[in-house]
């Protein structure tokens, strides 16, 4: 049931094929014969250094695939210099997450129904020195995921004859939360009457209250879960730094579309100067690449993440960061290149597909593009 819950969707889950299924018809140009022996993959990202053009999303429970998780995340982002942006729902508090990450540490936050709760929550992370807020926008209400469902998975858990088997059919796992307990929402402790509540309604989250974050955060403040061009021109203009590009893995609606697709046609509506994040259906390296290409100045990992600890702990999410950052490295001499920064659309092929405004220099990174479509029968 853990597996179901980090790996399943909504409704059918169509939407999580698609953002994989896509990124698998995109496809990249290499280039022969220029010198590509200074290779750096260090990128630079609302003022931060980091070694690495990607980092970890936001994912609540995270303890419940290995009991070390969170700890082992903020290790691993602090070693690799890479962001670790912690949920509202991590099973560690956010005081400890900053301490142990130190300045790599995000911190993202859901708005629900106590509104007195969540400005705490806003509180809390100043006082403990965070930089970065990110406000996930996408979950008005929690979608009905079939998984979870037919598992019975709840937080807390409630254990009946199903997950009794299911739990007993994998021990070692079992043992481990007998021995480090059972995780829970952290920092939903020491609220009166507040308890977490993961199908509680987000539906009251508004443009006014955006506005009031904006005016109560003075740091950096990310907008994630942003699918409409529409959408994400109106929150430009409120002054966000960042826009953060997901259909949330496809784990919220269904029908939406392939998140890869919608990230050029952002890209095109806000302009080349504005930084975009993006996460949903990135798998490896390549995947990196193919984003970055596509209109994304920063990547987050989510699923592997969890898959890689569950399998190996930190060993486990230190190899997949390797392999990740290996194969961007071998992808950036294949096309030619020494840095991120020189990544643009002109590594998609094909280059004759590529759509824009007549006049441009060959230096502007046009990111809208058109992928080739499939022949149709005769």
């Amino acid at each position: 049931m853990v597996f179901d819950f980090v790996e399943g969707g909504a409704g059918r889950e169509l939407a999580v094929a698609r953002n994989q299924n896509r990124f698998d018809e995109i496809l990249l140009q290499p280039r022969v014969l220029e010198d590509v022996s200074a290779r750096s993959l260090s990128t630079r990202f609302l003022n931060d250094n980091f070694d690495v053009p990607f980092g970890i999303a936001p994912m609540g429970m995270c303890n419940l695939v290995h009991h070390n998780a969170d700890k082992i995340m903020c290790e691993v982002a602090r070693t690799k210099n890479l962001p670790f942006c912690v949920s509202s729902a991590s099973s560690t508090n956010l005081e400890t997450v900053r301490n142990d990450t130190g300045v790599n540490s995000w911190f993202q936050l859901y708005m629900g129904n106590s509104l007195e709760h969540y400005m705490s929550l806003i509180n809390r992370a100043k006082k403990a020195g965070y930089q970065t807020l990110v406000l996930t926008v996408d979950v008005p209400q929690v979608s009905r995921r079939t998984r979870d469902l037919r598992n019975g998975f709840k937080v807390p858990f409630k254990i009946g004859l199903r997950q009794f088997i299911d739990f007993a059919m994998h021990p070692s796992w079992s043992v481990s939360k007998i021995l480090h307990g059972t995780p829970r929402p952290e920092n939903y402790d020491g609220y009166e009457g507040v308890k977490f509540d993961r199908y509680a309604s987000r539906a009251g989250l508004n443009w006014e209250l955006l506005s009031q974050l904006r005016d109560t955060w003075k740091g950096n403040l990310i907008v994630k879960g942003v699918t409409s061009p529409s959408d994400a021109q109106k929150i430009v203009s409120y002054g966000v730094d960042a826009i953060y590009v997901s259909n949330h893995g496809g784990r919220q609606l269904d029908s939406v579309p392939a998140a890869i697709d919608l990230l050029p046609i952002i890209r095109d509506t806000v302009g080349l100067e504005f930084p975009i994040i993006f996460d949903s259906g990135i798998r490896g390296g390549e995947d990196v690449l193919k984003a970055l290409a596509l209109g994304a100045n920063f990547v987050m990992l989510g699923r592997p993440v969890l898959h890689a600890m569950s399998a190996g702990g930190k060993k486990g999410l230190t190899s997949l960061f390797d392999a990740v950052s290996e194969d961007i490295s071998v992808g950036l001499a294949q096309l030619g290149l020494n840095t991120i920064q020189q990544i643009n659309s002109n590594c998609i092929w094909p280059l004759s597909s590529h759509s824009g405004n007549s006049g441009q220099s060959d230096k502007t990174e046009n990111w809208l593009i058109s992928l080739p479509k499939k022949k149709e029968k005769a």
